[in-house]
């Protein structure tokens, strides 16, 4: 835990102008983007303090697949059902604003504007999915 890190503090709910959504896992949360980049687009956060992607090895692999779940889960709770059109993916050392791993579900990403599909863009040299 980073008490300086503001994702800590929101997985750990201490930061209550930030509400989580329901989560089938205990050791993720999922919230909204303050700065959305797409009519949907919320965060999947691991409890525990992580680094960025570029920290992340094979034994990794299971949270992340849970966090790709929970992204799925919390679009289709939010009526959103066409899986085919969502973008997933890690912003990628030194473009991410936040040093404690999080996944970023943006959708429908058929729907992104401009900026936002530079900023998102597949498995650009700054977001990897």
């Amino acid at each position: 835990y980073d008490g300086k890190c503001a994702f800590c503090r929101i997985a750990r709910r201490e930061e209550p102008g930030t509400a989580l959504f329901p989560c089938q896992y205990e050791d993720l949360v999922c919230f909204r983007d303050i700065r959305p980049g797409a009519p949907h687009h919320f965060l999947v956060v691991p409890v525990e303090h992580m680094g960025n992607c570029k920290t992340l090895k094979a034994e990794h692999i299971p949270v992340v697949k849970r966090m790709m779940e929970v992204g799925n889960a919390v679009l289709q709770r939010n009526n959103f059902n066409d899986l085919n059109d969502v973008r997933m993916g890690f912003h990628w050392p030194p473009f991410c604003s936040i040093s404690h791993l999080h996944l970023h579900v943006l959708a429908p990403a058929s729907q992104l504007g401009f900026l936002s599909r530079l900023v998102y863009r597949i498995n650009s040299y700054w977001f990897i999915t």
